[in-house]
């Protein structure tokens, strides 16, 4: 019936799952009638020296036009080649995804594709399970890292989540930071911000060589990383100082970093380790802050994933910190570990039976005023009646317990029994304690728009009745809204790129 907000399952062929990371950004896709065979983006060809890559990186390149020309390891290419002058005329952006605010705030990234664990990684370690045991995952990517805590239920393996997400800028990015200012004591802010504008490729070249050097750092290493510098960079530094970059290395004091007869900037492991220390460092106290809540607090396991979960020096500093308090498991391909849960979690959404709202739901709408309860600025008198305008109807809170598939009803009345149309807006925002819709944070995400003719004066009741529905728990949010004289209903995803 249109009534139920709950619609069948869908019937499809694939699943296909897609990761923009920060740094980096993939694919991976199952068939149904395959769902243990998933498969992922084949290696590329292009790549990068000493680095292998079963990923592309998050660039876009843009044309002098401001048009879309290219993404990713193609785009890189292509911003290489072209002439230093004619680059100064296109955009090439890399590492963006931190500054998207405006969509970021509510396109997060899928938590649950993290059951992946679950699906296969617990599957080894399933004979040790009992009911109610608890497990954190430890999502480290090039830009945050994300924290999930589960809680098992047996014997269908289904999953309770028990604290959601939260990001902290403590990525690989961090170390790549670190690397910057390392080379501005050396050279000087003034020259690499010079550099970056005039020779923009060179740049990305310059990082390339460090990403390769920055995964072979460990904690037992001994034997120095050299790291390539572009001929530009040498040639473009004599230019801007007047002397070379080697008389810069010895002039800047910086332990550890050496200049090679090769044209290499030869780094002591634990120069490259220095870089790494405030990133891992965050992460840890991060780590530290979550075992101090309840809910955390009898952890069994910890798995640690993504892509900076592959740095060694983070899986010692995590085994060190924490071993004694879980297991730590880091599983094999541990980058593509969130592609993969993506799209097992796809194959079987249900597997998740209660998770937490990452948002606090509601709609807007006129409430009687009321003197002392409701600031003056929202009376609204309209035909004698006295309204507060703006009020957010709370349906759910922000970080609240939902299962999955739960329904939260509300019912409203038309301000004006003679009204044809009725137009019910749905708001979210971050914090818990939002009275209107007017309030920092509020966002819309929703329109439910009924049309209320159709029926004979008579058949409809003198005080009007519309049923709103919100459907929770489910990998999509979706309203309902149901005149109940005439069971006419209106239905609505909620969608928060386009308002």
């Amino acid at each position: 019936n249109d009534a139920d907000p709950v619609s069948e399952q869908q019937t499809f062929l694939v699943v296909v799952a897609i990761d923009f990371g920060t740094t980096s950004s993939g694919y991976a896709y199952s068939f149904t009638k395959e769902p243990e065979c998933i498969h992922v983006m084949r290696r590329w060809e292009g790549g990068d020296p000493g680095v292998s890559n079963q990923k592309t990186p998050t660039t876009i390149l843009l044309t002098p036009e401001r048009k879309f020309h290219s993404f990713g390891y193609a785009a890189r290419d292509f911003y290489h080649d072209l002439d230093p002058n004619e680059a100064k005329q296109w955009l090439y952006l890399e590492k963006f995804k931190m500054k998207l605010h405006t969509t970021g705030e509510h396109v997060r990234r899928n938590r649950q594709s993290r059951t992946f664990l679950v699906e296969n990684v617990i599957g080894e370690i399933w004979s040790e399970l009992e009911e109610g045991d608890k497990y954190v995952v430890v999502d480290s990517g090039g830009g945050t890292v994300d924290l999930t805590v589960h809680q098992i239920r047996l014997p269908e393996g289904h999953l309770k989540e028990l604290y959601k997400a939260t990001g902290g800028p403590y990525g690989s990015l961090g170390v790549d930071y670190e690397f910057e200012k390392l080379l501005c004591k050396i050279f000087g802010e003034d020259f690499i911000e010079q550099f970056k504008i005039k020779r923009p490729a060179a740049w990305v070249d310059l990082m390339i060589a460090f990403e390769s050097r920055k995964r072979a750092a460990a904690p037992d290493r001994t034997n120095p990383l050299n790291i390539t510098l572009p001929f530009s960079f040498i040639d473009y530094y004599k230019k801007f100082r007047g002397h070379s970059v080697e008389h810069a290395l010895r002039k800047s004091n910086v332990d550890f970093v050496k200049w090679s007869s090769q044209g290499m900037l030869r780094m002591s492991p634990d120069a490259m380790n220095a870089l790494f220390k405030p990133t891992i460092d965050s992460i840890i106290e991060h780590l530290r802050d979550l075992f101090q809540k309840p809910e955390v607090s009898t952890v069994k396991f910890l798995f640690l994933v993504g892509g900076f979960a592959e740095a060694p020096l983070l899986q010692q500093a995590v085994q060190a910190a924490f071993g004694d308090k879980c297991r730590i498991i880091i599983p094999q391909d541990v980058g593509l570990t969130i592609l993969k849960g993506a799209v097992l979690f796809g194959l079987d959404p249900a597997v998740i039976k209660v998770r937490r709202s990452p948002l606090t739901y509601g709609v807007g709408v006129l409430n009687r005023y009321v003197e002392g309860k409701h600031p003056p600025e929202k009376l609204l008198v309209k035909d004698g009646t006295r309204w507060c305008t703006d009020v957010f109807d709370k349906f759910i809170s922000a970080d609240q317990s939902v299962a999955l598939g739960e329904l939260v009803k509300r019912s409203y009345t038309p301000a004006k029994p003679s009204q044809l149309v009725i137009v019910i807006n749905i708001y979210s925002s971050e914090h818990d304690n939002v009275s209107f819709i007017t309030d920092p944070g509020v966002k819309k995400c929703g329109t439910l728009r009924l049309d209320l003719t159709g029926t004979s004066g008579t058949a409809v009741p003198a005080r009007r009745e519309i049923q709103t529905l919100m459907q929770f728990g489910d990998t999509e949010i979706k309203a309902t809204a149901i005149d109940i004289a005439t069971s006419k209903s209106v239905k609505v995803g909620i969608d928060f790129l386009n308002y």
